[in-house]
């Protein structure tokens, strides 16, 4: 889970009640695991030979489940993106026990403490990972990015790589890495042009502090992560492209905020001291946001929660799909060992890379995917705010009976949501006479890191 990380696992009990509770679970059938023992073992007859690309992965240094790898060369004026993505359909039988329990999962899930994946460990984190320890089939994407940041899909193959290293973001220096910086300074050009405003705030860290208290901390991305996600972006953009204009696929698609978000985000704002002018849109004011700063983090957190919510959307003739926060028409494919709507884009980007048509039973999955994969990040985002109640009911233990200042960022039926003014934390009081915007005093309650719940009340006087 990236939102939240438990270095010292203050958080095992309440983490395991969460897994509980939302069903999570870490292992598989065993007919879903004699299955994939024996996808593991089949070797690869449909895959050019590309073994002499010098192919590297960058992710955590934790990572075994690694879905991409690349090598980037210049090409005129151009430079070109070899993005090689796990083949998992090689490995996947459709219809077969690991494709119906995959159906059945939709994604991985993370909790800070560990994760229930899509496939079996012996697929995900062996035979189909991209791991440095020898050749692994891959779909290896072309992808030419021109000196403005436009990114078109100039080819794909299936093909034998091999991983020159596994390559870790906290101990890389992008500069090292051929074509990465500018690549990515490329891509996040395009961005500002085009007017995205994709929010990524940093993970929290909950880090002890001695007698039994605790503190969340953000920890800032690195920029060897937000380069390395300018790939993927230039990879999901160009075969979005690529589908749309071949009337197929399955898109990433996101509104816009609404207006009443909007208001709840500038009281937001107030609350943590930050200034958002009143002529400035969302998108022009979270642009100039600092993740390295704990106030403008928890904003971008703040703006993450206030999202609508992306989904996926099968083309549709006469449609655009649009994904308001990357300002393009998006898809997700850079990802296949952790989403299953992933593997099916893949194989109808590589179909029609080749002027093939996609076959009909990609073209049904594309219809019936987009209920599955909305389940299955519903789930996540439930196990995630979970896990940060938790987090933040460990934090606040110690500190029940203090007064805390909060600024009422929205009022509803279910009462006042707060946002408190120097702790990233959003909560829920019940009190009468407050408006949206209101300055408050509100005294701790209770903290219960058992059940992962807080309460406020106003604070006497």
């Amino acid at each position: 889970m990236k939102a939240l990380k438990d270095p010292g696992n203050a958080l095992t009990r309440g983490l395991a009640a969460i897994r509980v509770q939302y069903g999570i679970e870490a292992g598989f059938p065993a007919d879903v695991l004699a299955a994939a023992n024996e996808a593991a073992a089949r070797a690869p007859t449909d895959h050019a030979d590309r073994t002499s690309l010098p192919f590297v992965t960058l992710d955590p240094a934790s990572s075994t489940d690694l879905d991409q790898a690349f090598t980037i060369e210049p090409s005129g004026k151009d430079l070109l993106l070899h993005y090689a993505i796990a083949d998992v359909a090689w490995f996947v039988d459709e219809g077969g026990a690991i494709d119906r329990e995959a159906w059945r999962r939709g994604t991985s899930q993370y909790l800070p403490d560990g994760k229930a994946a899509l496939y079996p460990p012996v697929l995900s984190e062996g035979a189909a990972s991209l791991l440095p320890d020898g050749p692994r089939p891959a779909i290896v994407f072309a992808v030419r990015v021109a000196p403005d940041g436009a990114a078109r899909l100039e080819g794909a193959e299936r093909a034998i790589i091999r991983s020159r290293a596994k390559l870790a973001y906290d101990r890389v220096n992008p500069a090292d890495l051929p074509g990465l910086v500018p690549l990515s300074d490329r891509i996040h050009a395009a961005e500002q042009a085009r007017g995205a405003a994709r929010v990524n705030p940093p993970a929290q860290e909950i880090v002890p502090l001695g007698d039994g208290r605790f503190e969340l901390v953000f920890r800032p991305q690195l920029e060897s992560e937000l380069r390395n996600a300018a790939l993927s972006l230039a990879c999901n953009l160009a075969v979005a492209k690529a589908l749309r204009e071949h009337g197929t696929g399955l898109f990433r698609v996101m509104a816009e905020p609404d207006d009443w978000a909007v208001r709840r985000l500038r009281h937001t704002a107030r609350a943590l001291g930050l200034h958002w002018k009143g002529s400035a849109s969302l998108p022009d004011f979270e642009r100039g946001l600092d993740s390295a700063d704990p106030k403008q983090a928890a904003f971008m957190l703040a703006v993450r929660r206030a999202s609508p919510g992306a989904s996926y959307e099968p083309f549709r003739a006469g449609v655009k799909p649009w994904h308001a926060a990357v300002a393009a028409t998006y898809a997700h494919a850079t990802a296949p060992l952790r989403r299953l709507a992933d593997r099916y884009v893949v194989q109808a980007a590589l179909a029609v890379a080749n002027g093939r048509k996609v076959p009909a039973p990609l073209t049904e999955a594309f219809e019936k995917l987009p209920p599955v994969m909305a389940r299955a990040d519903a789930l996540g985002g439930r196990i995630e705010r979970a896990a940060i109640d938790l987090a933040e009911a460990v934090m606040l233990s110690g500190r029940v009976g203090e007064t805390f200042s909060a600024i009422a960022t929205e009022v509803d039926k279910k009462g006042v949501r707060i946002q408190l003014c120097d702790l990233p934390v959003v909560a829920r009081v019940q009190a009468q006479g407050i408006e949206a915007g209101d300055k408050l005093g509100l005294r701790l309650a209770a903290a219960d890191p058992e059940s992962g719940t807080i309460a406020f009340e106003p604070a006497p006087g």
